[in-house]
């Protein structure tokens, strides 16, 4: 029997995830979604530890991650998976429904990698 890899869904807003979780369904994009609502839930997901400590070993097929979250902001997430050599090939979404220009706007690097911004 094949083991289905989840989907990392990380999103503090409710009814942004439940909105996530249609789109998934919609599009029969996900059998598993596990949801996390904020980035120290999603870095025990990742670690399995607190009260994931008992789930099934292997990364996510994705992580879809919200970029403002509380306790470990999404940027920290990301930080985080891209410098743990066995985190580092899952791919990472990220989400926001900031307006804000200051969400937008800086060049982000992690690892030397450009991540969003402008060229150059």
């Amino acid at each position: 029997m094949t083991t289905v890899k989840p989907i990392l869904l990380a999103e503090d807003n409710p009814r942004d995830a439940e909105l996530a979780l249609a789109a998934m369904e919609e599009h029969r994009i996900a059998d598993k979604v596990v949801v996390c609502h904020d980035g120290a839930e999603v870095l025990d997901y990742l670690y399995c530890r607190g009260v994931f400590a008992s789930r099934q070993q292997g990364n996510p097929v994705v992580v879809f991650l919200d970029l403002k979250m509380p306790k470990v902001d999404g940027l920290e997430v990301l930080r985080t998976i891209k410098n743990d050599v066995n985190l580092k090939p899952i791919p990472v979404v990220m989400l926001t429904s900031s307006r804000e220009e200051r969400d937008f706007g800086p060049k982000l690097c992690i690892g030397g990698q450009r991540l969003r911004g402008e060229a150059g």
